[in-house]
């Protein structure tokens, strides 16, 4: 069955009648998490966006979830690659994804672009929206995130256009697996107009001086 968006659990920066033909920047939380937590970004962003904070459509025990973490991609055996992983970080981030693209398909009032922010499992989920229907999305953030394994029908396009995209993650993140760092490094750079920054000594979080640059990037984007 497909994942579905709860309308209704969106945190959103304007109200109703104030969002039409406005950019839309859409918040795509971590694993465990929920809609309430990158809102707090809100006040550190660009005033002129509309943000949109979706709850992903799973639950486990500490919050939700875009995809399941458990049995292969549990702990560390999430750190090893293998073709059940692949697959597994493949399946999720394309379904979420699809998801998402959904529930932007469904909006009342059509924003004048669309951007996306996602941390850790939300911005892989982010760039696979992207990498889905590369014409409905202008441009995506990657914070201490990776890009899915596997190819999608609009990589070759996204190589030939070179959207915009910021990718920020610390260097001693010890999240994120290291081939999932390789593969982000060699891939968004191959499809992607790409702003990139590492951290020294910053683990799996966002800093001030991350937070900055996402506002720098998503103000040059007007």
């Amino acid at each position: 069955m497909p994942l579905v968006v709860d309308p209704a659990a969106v945190r959103w920066s304007a109200a109703e009648g104030e969002r039409a033909d406005r950019p839309l920047l859409v918040l795509l939380h971590g694993y465990g998490s929920n809609e309430q937590d990158l809102f707090a970004l809100v006040p550190h962003l660009p005033a002129d966006l509309v943000v949109a904070s979706l709850r992903a459509p799973g639950a486990n025990a500490m919050g939700y979830e875009w995809f399941s973490l458990d049995g292969e991609l549990a702990g560390a055996a999430g750190h090893r690659q293998t073709e059940t992983t692949d697959r597994l970080r493949e399946d999720g981030t394309n379904a979420a994804a699809l998801a998402v693209l959904d529930w932007v398909d469904g909006l009342a009032e059509a924003p004048s672009a669309v951007g996306l922010l996602g941390f850790s499992q939300g911005g892989a989920v982010a760039m696979q929206v992207m990498r889905h229907r590369p014409a409905a999305v202008d441009h995506v953030v990657i914070l201490s995130g990776f890009v899915a394994p596997g190819e999608v029908d609009g990589d070759a396009e996204l190589a030939d256009r070179r959207p915009p995209v910021l990718y920020a993650r610390g260097a001693a993140d010890p999240v994120i697996a290291p081939f999932l760092v390789e593969r982000a490094d060699t891939w968004l750079p191959a499809h992607t107009s790409l702003t990139a920054l590492v951290q020294p000594g910053l683990g799996h979080g966002i800093s001030m001086e991350i937070l900055a640059e996402v506002r720098t990037f998503l103000a040059d984007r007007r």
